[in-house]
């Protein structure tokens, strides 16, 4: 059940052939007698004038595959798998039955690309590989990362990705896309990329989208255009450019600040360089416009020229040397049951603070109505008044706070009143961050590398003696526990009547179960195996399920992000259905078994276990593993289950998605809306798909695109069933949907 990891460049495109010929270009690098490692000579293959090198970085102690300038600074512009951790010092680059390959070490191979036979490393800092006949098969140029240089375009499609430090070139918190409509447009990364998110854009929009434009630096001027990618007409210019010496390279770079800035660097006769910053998106002097500048629970003021960052009250800096990495609560959390609840904190007022984050519940009342609201509300964490009298509660995090004196408002934080008990009470990291700072060493080697095994004594602990419960499911009681010295928070399970396995059944099980690994499944961290107890640690999820987001909540999640939701737990499936060696039926896919992390990216819960819950704890039917409502037929017929039994579950939460309500609802106006799958398809049907929204008004070919899915979905026969691969690319836009047929029975 474990999966592997495997990243597969292989794209064939056609230009810059060299042509048939029998002997390849003395500047060509044959692949199959050439190999690269990071201690031998040679350690990178140079570009004919040396401008550009292909080869093994320094990076620590180890090393990344990429690509660089021959400047003083030895300027990286491209690094390949760079979410993968360093490479070490025995690592390889060879060509083995025509596949270049990153061998990381003896039993680990990534593949670059296949049918390779040889390579050049161009002026332009474009790494070619071409296959026997000299086509070119793959180029770096097609993948950047958060680099183009001069000649090279950004296509739609491909967003740049800034790193996530100075040194760390792994993924970081900004990316620059160019659009569908033309326009180039700088956000933060972690979001839903919509307006709310972006802090800088072009405005070189067009009438209509599609996907021919481009991004293009020129190699000559450095002048940034957008323009037509099939004739090259120039549909808007960013930046003129201006003329410059022969020897000189430009690259446009998304910085690790989310700065997106035009360079020049030139070299003189003796190859001296000279780094100059020809043209910036954001004004170096206001930094501070970058969303997300300075992190989680901070916001940005601008001292003289530079930026400067600022904990909200009640936090702390996650790291007081890097203030771009935000700010921690520094108190500890009150328990909702606890009836002086609103008596362990107080109310802290900053004035003049804004933020863009979308509030779960906003009406007007005064100020102090406010205040006390917020005081007393479990979920909330900072309330904002307006000048208009409007109050807004959020729980934190908060991404875009600022404070502008333009602005009149009050911001109230609720403050723990005892004082700092236990720093850091949680970690607000991104995912990917959070396992950066892991492995630079500065929370220590822990469950988010490796699977860990916990007594049942450091778990007991590590919840109070479970003292405070999340949630209960099928599998059992989950619990609030604190790890490292109160520095990361973490949900732990106590699995309730499991079959009966040994301790080393469990333990592989276990480990199997946490190599998976993707964005849109809850990470197994460990597990506790001790006699008959069985506990599980996962990472927890700040941001609640998707069922108290659709059924709790007094607002509805805008469209846009529920149609977000919906993908992102489609492809959590697809890892689960057809990524794995072995594919793994969840079994149980419900709005409760899907929770919202800090960014609000969905994440499955619960995959992998249904094996381990005996066949009469299932809640609601004897021999069968899932929950009412969510049922595909094929649980009461006695037939073999597939996958599709959890595509028929996929469907229901699709169509609750749609509508923010439950499959099954009694307090409804008509009988006829009780069954939502039932009602859904009459009211497809009869053209009245807006009576599903209660009055919210939405796109109409979005919705009805996502009831057709829905209604393709619960489909009585598991045949006629679409593959979660197929759902993706649906959902996705790239696969048309056609009309459903009725659905004949719903289950109940």
């Amino acid at each position: 059940m474990a999966c592997i990891y495997v990243v597969f460049l292989l794209f064939f495109v056609s230009f810059e052939d060299v042509g048939a010929q029998e002997e390849p270009p003395a500047e060509f690098i044959t692949l199959e007698s050439a190999t690269l490692s990071p201690t031998i000579q040679p350690t990178s293959w140079l570009s004919p004038s040396g401008l550009f090198a292909f080869g093994f970085y320094p990076q620590g102690s180890d090393f990344l595959l990429g690509i660089w300038l021959m400047d003083k600074e030895r300027t990286l512009s491209w690094t390949a798998h760079r979410d993968d951790p360093p490479v070490p010092l025995d690592a390889k680059l060879l060509t083995i039955n025509g596949k270049l390959l990153l061998r990381t070490r003896q039993s680990e191979e990534k593949v670059i690309v296949e049918s390779a036979s040889f390579a050049l490393m161009r002026d332009s800092g474009n790494f070619v590989v071409y296959n026997k006949s000299y086509h070119v098969i793959w180029e770096s140029f097609k993948f950047p990362t958060d680099t183009i240089l001069g000649g090279q375009n950004l296509t739609t499609g491909v967003p740049l990705f800034s790193s996530l430090s100075e040194t760390n070139h792994s993924t970081g918190r900004f990316r620059l896309d160019m659009q569908a409509d033309g326009n180039l447009v700088l956000y933060f990364a972690d979001s839903m990329l919509s307006s709310v998110d972006a802090y800088w854009a072009s405005n070189t929009w067009k009438a209509g989208n599609s996907m021919d434009h481009q991004l293009y630096l020129n190699d000559t001027t450095g002048g940034l255009v957008v323009r037509n990618s099939t004739n090259l007409e120039t549909r808007g210019i960013i930046y003129k450019g201006s003329s410059s010496a022969s020897k000189t390279i430009y690259s446009a770079r998304l910085s690790y600040n989310g700065m997106f800035q035009v360079y020049s660097h030139s070299f003189d006769s003796n190859g001296n360089d000279n780094k100059t910053l020809a043209w910036s998106a954001v004004a170096t002097v206001n930094q501070c416009q970058v969303k997300g500048f300075c992190g989680l629970n901070s916001y940005c003021t601008q001292n003289d020229i530079e930026p400067y960052c600022y904990c909200l009250p009640g936090t702390d800096f996650v790291d007081s040397k890097q203030m771009l990495l935000g700010c921690l609560k520094n108190f500890t959390e009150s328990s909702c049951n606890n009836i002086s609840y609103s008596a362990s904190y107080h109310m802290v007022r900053e004035d003049n603070l804004v933020w863009d984050d979308l509030p779960y519940f906003k009406e007007t009342m005064t100020i102090d109505e406010c205040s006390n609201g917020c005081l007393e509300d479990c979920n909330c964490d900072v309330a904002l008044y307006d000048q208009d009298g409007h109050c807004s509660k959020r729980a934190l995090p908060l991404k875009y706070a600022k404070r502008s004196r333009d602005v009149q408002s009050s911001a109230f934080f609720k403050v723990g009143v005892k004082g700092i008990e236990m720093k850091n009470d949680t970690i607000f990291f991104q995912p990917l961050q959070q396992r950066r700072l892991l492995e630079d060493g500065k929370l220590g080697l822990t469950e988010e590398l490796k699977m860990q095994s916990f007594s049942y004594k450091e778990l007991q602990k590590a919840s109070r003696n479970f003292k405070e419960e999340l949630g209960k499911g099928a599998f059992g009681t989950v619990y609030l526990g604190v790890l490292q010295q109160g520095k990361k928070l973490v949900a732990i399970k106590r699995l309730e009547k499991m079959v009966e396995e040994g301790e080393r059944e469990f333990r592989a099980e276990m480990r199997a179960i946490g190599r998976t690994h993707h964005k849109n499944l809850v990470r197994l961290l460990g597990y506790c195996t001790e006699g008959s107890r069985r506990l599980l640690v996962y990472e927890y999820m700040s941001n609640r399920s998707l069922a108290d987001i659709l059924f709790k909540s007094k607002t509805r999640p805008p469209w846009d992000e529920r149609v977000r939701i919906a993908l992102d737990v489609a492809r959590g499936i697809l890892y689960l259905h057809e990524e794995c060696e072995a594919p793994i039926i969840h079994c149980d896919i419900k709005p409760q078994n899907i929770l919202m992390d800090d960014f609000w990216t969905a994440k499955i819960s619960d995959f992998g276990l249904a094996k381990l819950l005996m066949p009469d704890q299932t809640r609601t039917f004897t021999g069968v593993r899932g929950t009412r409502g969510y049922l595909a037929p094929e649980w009461q017929q006695n037939i073999p289950i597939s996958v599709k039994a959890d595509v028929y579950s996929y469907g229901i939460v699709l169509l609750e998605l749609v509508c923010c309500r439950r499959n099954l609802e009694v307090n409804v106006s008509e009988p006829e809306e009780i069954v939502l799958s039932n009602w859904a398809y009459k009211c497809f049907v009869a053209g009245e798909l807006h009576k599903l929204l209660g009055g919210e008004e939405v796109e109409r070919k979005s919705l009805e695109q996502m009831v057709k899915l829905g209604l393709w979905c619960i489909q009585d026969e598991p045949a006629l069933r679409p593959s979660i691969k197929s759902i993706v690319l649906m959902l996705e836009g790239i696969t048309e949907i056609a009309v459903p047929p009725c659905p004949t029975t719903t289950s109940m």
